[in-house]
């Protein structure tokens, strides 16, 4: 089982997805890779010699069997660089990630249409409005938005998107034991429990360090089609990810703001050097040449018109027997009948005890 020795590799907080990518392709293989003496890897031309020495005598302490176990226990999902389910474009990237731990439904989220949403921390009232107006228009449709779950525009972004019907991809720059800032565990919690996948490089122990923000920001858009920029300043992380954006060859788009607005001052540079602008949900499948499913049809010929009350209340968030009375005004015994029925015919499904929510 090559996932554990994959594991052990990312266990290593001194190493870095470069480093561990030119071993697996020079040996092929990465229990090869791992076990690899010191004379093996100073055959490898251009290996930096002082992170091999680094490597060889951590790896001393490590045993992988414990390192992957170590993860499964938390009930972390690891997706690894060798395995078919890597997303496809992510593995373009100049240096993509050798292993992805993720809590919550990877292969729910449509990798075919993701698009990123980036911006300031500090976004001004106009700016997130503008984000959750684009995204909006994009409601119940198969895109998955993808971004940092970080204060501003991120977190806006991702509650746009689950308020919205659509699946969401968080990328956190720290292991998954660690909440950042912690003032999005809900969001997570959400993301993770049918909304989406939160997703890092990083072994759950390791923290949510500053120059790991943007190491992983050449994730975020590495998994999208194209970056939309909410609000950013000329000096700012939503820069960096832009730039990175076109280094990999994908669709840079922003939407405008208030010229009086310092957060706004990065988009118009953008915009000048020839970004797309975008104002509507419209604009991006525009840009990016996509036709959208949308779960209109779903409900037109899969769910009957008796079910459709109870099917528009749970949404993709459980709610509970008695919210659903509450806001159906059914009997109890009517309403048991219909959610019986509704299980029975795979539109809903129970969670945390008498909780209900869809089945998408």
């Amino acid at each position: 089982m090559n996932t554990k020795y994959w594991t052990a590799f990312a266990s290593i907080e001194q190493l870095d997805s470069t480093f561990i990518q030119q071993l697996y392709n020079y040996f092929g293989d990465i229990e090869t890779a791992f076990n690899a003496n010191i004379s093996e890897l100073r055959q490898i031309e251009g290996l930096s010699v002082k992170k091999a020495e680094t490597f060889v005598e951590k790896k001393k302490k490590i045993n992988p069997d414990q390192t992957l176990e170590f993860v499964l226990n938390r009930e972390i999902k690891i997706l690894t660089f060798d395995d078919t389910n890597y997303p496809y474009m992510l593995r373009q990237i100049p240096n993509p990630p050798m292993t992805l731990f993720y809590k919550g439904d990877l292969s729910g989220c449509n990798l075919n249409k993701t698009v990123a949403f980036v911006g300031s921390r500090k976004a001004s009232f106009s700016g997130k409005e503008g984000v959750s107006r684009v995204i909006a228009d994009l409601r119940n449709t198969d895109l998955c938005i993808v971004s940092g779950l970080a204060t501003g525009i991120d977190a806006v972004s991702h509650k746009s998107a689950i308020d919205n019907n659509l699946k969401t991809i968080g990328v956190i720059a720290s292991g998954l034991d660690h909440i950042y800032p912690t003032g999005n565990k809900h969001l997570y919690e959400q993301i993770e429990n049918g909304c989406g996948a939160v997703a890092t490089e990083y072994y759950p122990t390791f923290e949510p360090l500053q120059y790991r923000f943007p190491q992983r920001n050449r994730i975020i858009t590495g998994l999208s089609y194209g970056t939309v920029v909410g609000e950013a300043a000329l000096k700012s992380g939503a820069l960096i990810s832009a730039n990175l954006t076109l280094e990999q060859g994908r669709e840079l788009m922003c939407i405008p703001g208030a010229i009086n607005n310092v957060n706004t001052e990065g988009i118009y540079k953008l915009l000048k050097d020839g970004a797309t602008m975008v104002t509507t949900g419209e604009d991006i499948l525009n840009t990016l040449g996509w036709e959208v499913q949308t779960s209109e049809k779903f409900h037109e010929n899969k769910v009957s018109k008796k079910y459709l009350p109870v099917y528009n209340i749970v949404s993709v968030e459980a709610k509970g027997f008695d919210e659903i009375q509450t806001e159906t005004g059914m009997k109890t015994d009517e309403l048991l009948v219909l959610l019986t029925e509704m299980e029975l015919h795979g539109l809903i499904e129970q969670s945390d005890g008498d909780k209900y929510k869809r089945v998408n």
